[in-house]
């Protein structure tokens, strides 16, 4: 799987990201820096990683939307490549309208750091085929602004094309519906707020974020 991950300035997770994809898939992905306005070709995968882009800075990723990078990741999704966007990279893609909807401050107005409980609702993506439909995971989340918003028609929209990947199982920080992640229109867009990287191997506690690194993998590993 040939991948690369988008650095920002602020960016935290990108090195977390590196190494869980080079786990899975034994290729290290190509870190590409904001400023650069094309992609390495042949890309199966671009991964967006959390952190604080811009120090969070008017909203969070709202600046790193606008970097020149972002337009050559739009025209790839546009072509059909992967794009994962965890955390913060879940924000830039709402940002960048990639993905509907918008990442406000949690309720409460506090930081969330924890391992959360989340309920599997679509396991027919190519990132979340290695689940079953109902399975309970968990995954761990470090955000401040993860209370994922959108209008009704919306929420109804996401709801019923089964673009909710994955829901929260608690209470964590007044997401509508409860929604941790979604997927766009065609399926090959992913953004949530939990931490997939931070859970690949047994050092980690937990190695649940594990299989959807493996699901990517074994997607653009079928034949065309």
């Amino acid at each position: 799987m040939r991948s690369a991950v988008i650095v920002f300035p602020g960016s935290n997770c990108d090195r977390d990201m590196a190494e869980a994809l080079k786990l899975v898939s034994g290729r290290a992905p190509a870190m590409v820096w904001h400023r650069e306005s094309e992609l390495p070709d042949g890309l199966d995968l671009i991964a967006i990683p959390g952190g604080f882009s811009y120090g969070d800075y008017l909203r969070a990723g709202a600046m790193a939307a606008q970097s020149p990078v972002m337009r050559a990741v739009r025209e790839a999704a546009e072509r059909g490549v992967f794009v994962l966007g965890v955390c913060n990279g879940f924000q830039v893609l709402t940002e960048s309208h990639l993905l509907p909807g918008a990442l406000m401050r949690n309720a409460g107005i506090s930081f969330v750091c924890r391992d959360v409980p989340l309920v599997v609702e679509n396991s027919q993506s190519a990132f979340t085929g290695g689940y079953e439909a109902g399975e309970r995971i968990a995954l761990p989340v470090a955000h401040h602004d993860g209370n994922y918003q959108a209008d009704a028609e919306t929420l109804d929209r996401l709801e019923g094309e089964g673009r909710v990947a994955l829901r929260y199982a608690d209470a964590v920080n007044g997401s509508a519906r409860g929604i941790a992640g979604i997927l766009n229109d065609a399926g090959n867009v992913m953004g949530l707020m939990p931490h997939p990287e931070r859970a690949v191997e047994a050092a980690h506690g937990n190695s649940d974020g594990r299989r959807l690194f493996e699901a990517l993998l074994e997607a653009v590993s079928q034949p065309a």
